[in-house]
């Protein structure tokens, strides 16, 4: 048995020639500084929406911040589908990054309805905040996706292939 098959660590998250793309695209520097402002944004209007939710105020700040942070999510949704096309030749569920980006959708789509809702006001007050958490809670699930890819991407980079951790 060689020493690559009897490795139980998965094939690294990038072949050589993606990380060297994902290395020298400026897409790469786009999304490390997005998803960084996407968060605050995110953790900002999150106690927003709740102070509104426990206190009945606040609700026009509350949903500035949502649209901020919706603003921010096509954003990145846009630059990162660049950056996957970049590095690994097609816009989205490029195998590497594929649940990510399948809950990336399931994201959207919440935050889209909100939108929805909130234009045509077919959808209360009470029921929009409640709307933004379902989106939050998704996109928190969606951004540990991420920092666990992120992680195995600096593993694989730390440990040659073949040889013990």
């Amino acid at each position: 048995m060689t020493a690559a098959a009897s490795d139980p660590r998965p094939d690294p998250l990038y072949t050589p020639s993606q990380r060297e793309r994902r290395d020298s695209t400026v897409w790469t520097i786009v999304q490390g500084i997005l998803a960084p402002v996407q968060f605050l944004v995110f953790a900002v209007s999150l106690v927003l929406v709740l102070h509104y939710l426990w206190t009945g105020e606040g609700y026009a700040a509350a949903t500035v911040s949502i649209l901020v942070k919706t603003a921010i999510l096509y954003t990145i949704m846009v630059t990162g589908a660049i950056w996957e096309k970049v590095v690994f030749g097609q816009y989205l569920f490029a195998p590497a990054f594929f649940w990510e980006d399948v809950v990336s959708f399931v994201v959207i789509a919440l935050h889209t309805l909100y939108l929805y809702g909130l234009i045509t006001e077919s959808i209360a007050p009470l029921q929009l905040m409640l709307l933004a958490l379902a989106a939050y809670a998704t996109y928190f699930l969606n951004a540990a996706q991420f920092l666990m890819k992120l992680r195995r991407a600096r593993l694989d980079s730390s440990e040659p292939r073949g040889h013990p951790a």
